[in-house]
């Protein structure tokens, strides 16, 4: 059952090592004090300073002097932002990147978001054009990182966070920047929320059920988009889609799985104008090398497989068993491949076409000029992913 009294001990939580996200608002405030009340011995306290108001530093003296005096373990992640017309959302992806990084195996980051946020997230979404991911807004609990990201207090009206914090008589910071309605997300919390609850009776409770119906419908989208892969075989090992199979799904099924192979892959989802691009993909010419790009994410299509390739994913480290082999002999050198190069593989008469070599072994296109090649005294002796070459000793 779902937390909906802070008088009340959050089940969930119990014999977990939880992390806090604290800013040391009075949402955080009062989540610290909750989270030391009933689970003292496993709690730790984590302050993003994103450096954007004069205060910042204040803001993490009052965030670590709260913990001293608590006893709860504390630490501050700083980090710099871009002064960009999406502020807002860098500083949300980089806090979130940076929690994600330093949370352990089995740890639950647990952050302060009530009700009156879900709301607000659902209408943000809602204006934006979201679909039914959007509209599910934030999930109770979704793994980041190592760990779990849990937010307890999401069942919890606002009203009844400052009556706790009234209780207990404590204190926080207000951060300056949360009167600015030049942010969105102010400007419905400050205006126009307040004008629509005169009009429609517990109006974020409604909100939050909406965006709770809408978590059903997504987990239904996505359940169905598993049944899909399985039934038709649609992915392979390497988590590429099999178009021949992909296309006889009608196009709203066809739609879901792709939505679900880029959720599963942490690709930032496509707008409709990119996904209709890739929709494009499954009927471009079987000899051609489409690609559809968006932000630093690729879908290509290459001998009927769509690829899901991350641009700022660091490439695989692992150096080659036959590059270590060679490297330290005299004469050692790396080189990549040249146009019309022909090579000659161990067991073979002739030589042939290098192009030719990496198309019947499945490397695609845009991998094939990083491939290193290695020489000895100018000569070919091995290739990354091919192998070895027939060579005079």
């Amino acid at each position: 059952m779902d937390l909906d009294n802070l008088k009340t001990k959050d089940n969930h939580l119990q014999g977990k090592k939880i992390v806090l996200g604290l800013s040391g608002g009075m949402d955080s405030v009062v989540l610290l004090h909750y989270l030391h009340t009933h689970f003292p011995n496993q709690l730790r306290a984590i302050h993003c300073n994103h450096h954007l108001s004069k205060h910042s530093d204040n803001w993490h003296i009052f965030c670590q002097q709260l913990c001293q005096k608590l006893n709860v373990p504390y630490k501050s992640i700083g980090f710099h932002l871009e002064k960009t017309s999406n502020i807002e959302e860098n500083a949300r992806k980089k806090r979130y990147f940076s929690l994600s990084c330093d949370l352990s195996k089995d740890e639950v980051l647990c952050t302060a978001h009530h009700q009156n946020d879900q709301a607000e997230t659902l209408l943000l979404q809602l204006f934006r054009g979201s679909g039914v991911a959007g509209l599910a807004s934030m999930p109770r609990q979704k793994t980041l990182g190592l760990g779990v990201h849990y937010r307890p207090m999401l069942g919890i009206e606002k009203q009844q966070v400052i009556d706790y914090a009234t209780e207990h008589k404590l204190n926080w910071i207000e951060d300056d920047s949360n009167k600015d309605t030049n942010f969105r997300r102010n400007l419905l919390r400050l205006e126009v929320i307040p004008l629509l609850s005169k009009i429609y009776r517990n109006l974020t409770k409604s909100l939050a059920r909406s965006a709770r119906h809408q978590s059903e419908a997504l987990k239904l989208t996505r359940e169905l988009a598993e049944l899909d892969i399985q039934s038709y075989n649609l992915i392979d090992t390497d988590g590429r889609l099999t178009i021949d199979t992909l296309v006889r799904l009608d196009a709203h099924r066809i739609k879901n799985v792709l939505r679900y192979q880029l959720n599963q892959l942490n690709f930032l989802a496509p707008s409709d104008k990119v996904l209709d691009q890739i929709m494009a993909l499954l009927s471009a010419k079987v000899d051609a090398e489409p690609l559809v790009r968006w932000d630093e994410f690729e879908i290509r299509r290459y001998q009927q497989k769509l690829y899901f390739i991350n641009t700022n994913s660091e490439k695989n480290l692992q150096k080659c068993p036959i590059q270590s082999e060679l490297e330290n002999l005299p004469n050692f050198s790396i080189r990549f491949r040249t146009e019309g190069q022909r090579i000659k593989l161990p067991g073979k008469n002739h030589s042939q076409s290098l192009k030719k070599v990496l198309q019947e072994a499945n490397i695609p296109p845009w991998e094939r000029s990083s491939l290193k090649m290695y020489y000895i005294d100018d000569e070919l002796r091995a290739m990354e992913r091919i192998g070895r070459m027939e060579h005079a000793d």
